[in-house]
């Protein structure tokens, strides 16, 4: 049977053994596995630390370590074997970052009491400590999300939050820092808590340069949504208002209130407010609001225009709304947005 490690298939070999102890400057990096893990929660920030290292006249940044309790081989929920060293046998060495994947079984998460058990008594001994997707149950499960900001893959947020009321889910981030604690969403937004984290140990530049020999589009912050407004919308089973989302998207700039939209829907107000929640989830004035930033996003991403031009094409009005909007959702200024995202740092 074949196994995976550090990106390539090879035959099984015997456990691996540690290496002599590492340079200082060095950040030891562990990844925790257990049988039924999701293999890209893994292998997608395992990919992201060693695209740093891939960095041109880069020193090693990272050492990377595969981690589980019992060591030796471990199952991937995709059937693909990893093999790992076993937790007691790093014990006793320094390590910066924990990063804990998710995985699902029977349609719940996978929490492992022994793990939860050895998180809970021995993260402080890190710097920091993350997870992945559903990884966030078993930091929940140790009791390290109590008060804290927390996120997770969307289709599970409802449950952590039903199961832990005391941790403050934010379903719709891609990931969330609360102090040392770190917590991603679904899947490939691992790989943007990573880089994250690059950016937080060697600033942005390596984590820019990481992120495109990765080929990801751009580095995106932690508070941009886990999927788009047009997609959000779109995923309704039952396709509700798609016409009116499509006639929004398409007219960003006309008068927009509750009274125009009913109109163009064929209903009256009353009607067209109540059933809209009820097949939607939310208010009207909130998916205008959703299209009309992730407009914004595009603008500022792509064209160096004016901020007031941005407004008025996306459909804010003036600048005073866009900045009010992206200050919400983001916690970033327009003007920060395009420094970060924009043409001219994918150009460089």
């Amino acid at each position: 049977m074949g196994i995976f490690q550090s990106g390539t298939f090879a035959a099984m070999p015997p456990s691996p053994t540690l290496s002599s102890p590492i340079a200082i400057s060095r950040k030891r990096m562990v990844l925790l596995a257990f049988d039924g893990v999701n293999l890209l929660d893994l292998v997608g920030p395992l990919e992201a630390l060693q695209a740093c290292e891939d960095t041109r006249a880069a020193p090693t940044r990272y050492e990377t370590i595969m981690a589980s309790l019992s060591g030796g081989p471990i199952l991937t929920s995709s059937g693909v074997p990893i093999i790992t060293v076993r937790l007691s046998d790093i014990e006793d060495r320094a390590i910066d970052t924990i990063l804990l994947g998710g995985g699902s079984r029977d349609g719940r998460p996978i929490v492992p009491p022994d793990l939860v058990e050895w998180i809970a008594g021995w993260h402080d001994r890190a710097r920091r400590i993350g997870s992945i997707c559903a990884g966030a149950f078993i930091l929940a499960a140790a009791g390290l999300l109590e008060d804290r900001r927390a996120t997770t893959h969307w289709q599970w947020a409802k449950q952590l939050q039903a199961e832990h009321p005391n941790v403050r889910v934010e379903p719709d981030s891609l990931f969330i820092q609360d102090g040392p604690i770190w917590t991603s969403a679904g899947v490939t937004a691992g790989i943007d808590l990573t880089l994250a984290l690059i950016e937080q140990d060697y600033g942005y530049r390596v984590a820019i340069e990481a992120a495109r020999r990765l080929v990801v589009f751009m580095k995106r912050s932690g508070g941009q949504a886990q999927f788009s407004a047009p997609l959000q919308f779109q995923s309704r089973m039952d396709g509700s208002f798609s016409d009116l989302h499509a006639w929004i998207r398409n007219n960003l700039t006309a008068d927009l209130r509750v009274e125009k939209l009913a109109i163009q829907a064929g209903m009256s107000v009353r009607s067209f407010s109540r059933i809209y929640v009820d097949r939607i989830g939310h208010t009207p004035a909130k998916t205008v609001e959703s299209i009309r930033f992730e407009a914004a996003c595009g603008l500022l991403e792509s064209r160096e225009i004016p901020l007031k031009q941005v407004a008025a094409l996306a459909g804010f009005g003036d600048e005073q709304n866009l900045r009010r909007v992206f200050l919400r959702r983001l916690a970033l200024t327009p003007a920060d947005y395009r420094t970060r995202f924009g043409a001219h740092v994918r150009a460089e």
